[in-house]
C-alpha cells in the first residue's frame, strides 16, 4: 500500500489530536500522544491547549500532583512529560542510550566510572523518597564522590538515575531550579543491553502516536540505535504492516491505525516551543517544509513556536504587548488569519494569570529571521 506526503501529514495530525480539539481527560490525552516536550515548563501546556476542547491549565497541575503525568529525562535525552503508567517501560527501552550519554565522557572526566554509578543509584533513589531539591542532590552526590567530582557526578546521574521533577513552582508547575523525586520503578534497569519487550511498547505506542513512520524516524524519536528498532520491527511482524511512502521510502503502521484523506481539513494551529510534533520524526517535511526548518528550529536546538496552517509550519509566533505577533512565511489567505486570530484569542484566554509573555526569553532569535509578513493579532476583542 502507498501513502503520499499529504496523507503522512493528515495521518501525524490526527494522532496528535490536532485535526480537532478533542474532549479527553488530560492523562488520556498525554497517553494518546505518547509523551509531551517539556524542556520549557509551559510548553505541555501549551501542547494540550491545542489539542484539547476546554483545557485548563489547572487540570495538568493536578496531574502533575498526582503524579498521573510525570516530568522526567526521556526520549533524546530531554524533558519530557509522560502518562506514568508509561514511564516505567519508556525508561526501559532509553536504557542503552541513558547510559551511553549519561556515564559516558563528562561522568569519566570525573574519574568515575559506570559500575560507580550503577553502585550509588539505589542509595540515590532511597534519598530521594520525597522531592529534593537539586541543591540537596548535589550536597548528597558530594557527600558520596568528593567536591571535585560532584558536578561530574550529578550532571550524569540526574538524567540516568529514574528520577522524576517533582512540581514546585508557578505559573507552570516547574521551576527554574527543579526538585528531584525517585520514580516508582520497580527494579532498576542497568548496563547497556537493549530491553527487547519494552523496546517493541515503545515503538508501537510511537507508531500510534505519530506513525506511519520509517526505522530511522523512530531512531531519531527516542534516540535508539536503528539496528534494534529493525530487529524488534521484524519480531512484531504481524503487529505492524509496511507501508510505501514518498520516495518509495519503507514505512511501518498499525493496521488499524487512523489515516484520513489528504484533503482533510487541518485547522490553523499555534505550537508550543519544541513541539513533539515538529521533532518525532528524521524526515521533517511531513509538517515542517523543508525551507524553513533552519529558520523555526535554530542552530543550538531551539525550536521557535510555530504558526501551523493547513497542517505545515508556515511562520514563527511570539506574546508582543497588545497581542500575538505573527510572522508568516509565505502569503497567507484571509481565512488563515482569521484562524489565527481566534487561536491568538483562545490561548490570551488559556494565559491569563500565568504568565504575560510566555517564550520571552528566545525573542532574541526573531532579529535573524527574514524579511517576512508580520502582523498583529490582538488579543482584546
Amino acid at each position: 500500500m502507498k501513502i503520499t506526503a499529504q496523507e503522512l501529514n493528515r495521518a501525524t495530525l490526527s494522532r496528535q489530536l490536532l485535526l480537532t480539539r478533542e474532549p479527553l481527560t488530560v492523562p488520556e490525552a498525554v497517553r494518546r500522544v505518547v509523551a509531551l516536550q517539556a524542556q520549557h515548563p509551559a510548553s505541555p501546556y501549551l501542547a494540550l491547549w491545542n489539542r484539547l476542547a476546554g483545557f485548563t491549565p489547572a487540570e495538568l497541575d493536578a496531574a502533575f500532583v498526582q503524579r498521573s503525568v510525570v516530568k522526567a529525562t526521556l526520549m533524546r535525552i530531554t524533558l519530557h512529560a509522560v502518562h506514568a503508567e508509561d514511564y516505567q517501560v519508556f525508561r526501559a527501552a532509553m536504557q542503552p542510550t541513558l547510559y551511553g550519554t549519561r556515564l559516558g565522557y563528562r561522568f569519566a572526566a570525573a574519574g568515575l566510572t559506570p559500575a560507580d554509578a550503577e553502585s550509588v543509584v539505589p542509595e540515590l533513589l532511597a534519598f530521594a523518597d520525597r522531592p529534593r531539591s537539586a541543591a540537596e542532590m548535589q550536597t548528597w552526590v558530594e557527600e558520596r564522590f568528593g567536591a571535585e567530582k560532584k558536578d561530574g557526578a550529578w550532571w550524569g546521574l540526574k538524567a540516568y538515575a529514574p528520577l522524576h521533577h517533582a512540581p514546585t513552582d508557578a505559573p507552570w508547575s516547574f521551576g527554574l531550579r527543579p526538585s528531584f523525586v525517585a520514580a516508582p520503578t520497580g527494579p532498576v534497569p542497568s548496563g547497556r543491553v537493549v530491553e527487547p519487550e519494552a523496546l517493541r511498547t515503545l515503538i508501537l505506542r510511537y507508531l500510534a502516536g505519530f506513525g506511519p513512520a520509517s526505522v530511522a524516524d523512530v531512531a531519531q524519536f527516542a534516540m535508539v540505535q536503528r539496528a534494534p528498532v529493525r530487529e524488534a520491527l521484524r519480531t512484531l511482524d504481524g503487529a505492524v504492516e509496511q507501508l510505501q511512502g514518498p520516495g518509495e521510502a519503507a514505512l511501518f503502521d498499525l493496521p488499524d491505525a487512523s489515516r484520513p484523506p489528504a484533503d482533510t481539513p487541518a485547522p490553523p494551529r499555534l505550537m508550543a516551543m519544541w513541539d513533539s510534533t515538529l521533532l518525532a520524526y528524521a524526515d521533517r517535511s511531513r509538517v515542517i517544509p523543508a525551507a524553513y526548518r533552519p529558520l523555526v528550529i535554530r542552530n543550538n536546538g531551539d525550536v521557535l513556536p510555530t504558526l501551523l496552517v493547513d497542517g505545515h509550519v508556515a511562520g514563527v509566533w511570539r506574546q508582543v504587548d497588545g497581542g500575538v505577533e505573527a510572522t508568516a512565511f509565505h502569503p497567507l489567505s484571509p481565512a488563515a488569519w482569521d484562524g489565527l486570530l481566534a487561536e491568538a484569542r483562545s490561548l490570551a484566554a488559556c494565559l491569563a494569570g500565568r504568565e504575560a509573555a510566555v517564550y520571552s526569553r528566545y525573542h532574541h532569535w526573531w532579529a535573524k529571521l527574514p524579511e517576512a509578513e508580520v502582523r498583529l493579532l490582538p488579543t482584546a476583542p
